[in-house]
């Protein structure tokens, strides 16, 4: 038997592996599984790209016959349902395991408990709970999608000392360094899209993808809010779009003859809802989470900032503040609202901060 400390280490180890996953195995959550016979690891998994296989039938094709009275760590409970692949509680009884230990339990309906009383039923030991509040940051997108029905939404803003995030006239300035910068290319590669509005596309005709070294095929897709269609053909995400996915959300009155334009680039058009001064963003995001998406890094201007927060769609927010000041008269990172709205909200509490360079990066999470 494994002592406390020992499950907690491996449920960790799980944790960590399953973050491979992140930004590449929507519509399913990015799992983490891994193996132990005698105290040493056997097998490992996390699920794959596109969803499958599963993290768990991942580590036992792995670990072969020494699967056989093991114990699995597992950072969301199996599958219980016939889908697309058989379900992993079946998997996990033939490899001949004798013990799963869980951190979270399957919001899904077609899950919700049936994965564990099949594996008890078998004559396993199930245990559940460990490392749970660190398994539901890990799955917070699948949580939000299958709750709400919408994905989960982490805002980015990069920030001046006083506030800003751009010139007057709305010129972009670039405000971070390199190494908020990288962040933020990494944040990219762990979730399924980036959205940005229209004003955003027109004003820094940006590409959205990550450029890290060996992470460019880890790419989110790239989502756009254009009530009009007004993406030009010649911006960097329509010549890229064949490469990495960009898919745009119009209004239900935006031009057919634009529409078919950008489809023929390779485009992906939408048509959603408008609310109030533009596309409703909460029936944006649902649109989203009806094609998979399970989380959403806004990387939006101030309008679309404004919009998320006046709609208390916000889950995370990731401030990049730099030392340098742009003065009163440059561009308040979120329309119309002190930026105090979002770091004080009574919604939000903030994890701590870190430093990026010359930067400070601070993360806020729901409460």
């Amino acid at each position: 038997m494994t002592s406390p400390a020992e499950d907690t280490h491996f449920m960790r180890l799980a944790l960590a592996i399953g973050r491979r996953g992140l930004g590449n195995s929507w519509p399913n959550p990015a799992v983490g599984a891994v193996i132990v016979s005698d105290g040493a690891v056997v097998g490992r998994g996390w699920t794959q790209p596109g969803g499958r296989p599963h993290a768990e039938t991942e580590a036992i094709r792995r670990a072969g016959d020494a699967a056989k009275d093991a114990t699995l760590y597992v950072t969301l409970e199996p599958c219980s349902h016939h889908g697309k692949t058989p379900p992993c509680a079946d998997a996990i009884i033939a490899a001949g395991i004798s013990r799963v230990v869980s951190a979270l339990d399957d919001p899904n309906p077609k899950v919700a408990g049936e994965g564990y009383a099949k594996l008890r039923d078998a004559g396993l030991t199930v245990e559940t709970g460990l490392c749970e509040t660190e398994s539901r940051r890990a799955h917070a997108g699948h949580i939000r999608r299958v709750h709400d029905g919408r994905p989960h939404v982490t805002l980015k803003l990069a920030v001046s000392s006083d506030g800003k995030t751009g010139l007057k006239g709305r010129r972009p300035f670039q405000i971070s360094g390199e190494a908020a910068r990288a962040r933020v290319h990494m944040m990219r590669a762990m979730n399924d899209a980036v959205l940005i509005g229209i004003g955003t596309g027109l004003a820094d005709n940006p590409m959205l993808t990550c450029r890290l070294p060996g992470m460019q095929k880890q790419s989110p897709v790239r989502v756009v809010l254009d009530s009009r269609l007004r993406l030009p053909l010649e911006s960097c995400l329509v010549a890229t779009a064949r490469e990495v996915p960009v898919w745009v959300v119009a209004g239900p009155d935006a031009p057919a003859d634009r529409e078919k334009a950008l489809q023929d680039a390779g485009v992906a058009v939408l048509r959603s809802e408008r609310g109030e001064g533009g596309l409703d963003p909460l029936k944006a995001l649902k649109l989203l989470a009806e094609k998979g998406i399970t989380r959403v890094l806004v990387e939006a201007g101030p309008i679309v900032a404004a919009s998320f927060l006046r709609t208390d769609l916000i889950d995370e927010a990731v401030i990049l503040r730099s030392p340098t000041a742009l003065g009163a008269d440059a561009i308040d990172a979120i329309e119309g609202q002190s930026l105090d709205m979002l770091t004080r909200s009574a919604k939000l509490r903030s994890l701590g901060q870190e430093k990026l360079g010359a930067d400070n990066l601070t993360i806020y999470e729901r409460v």
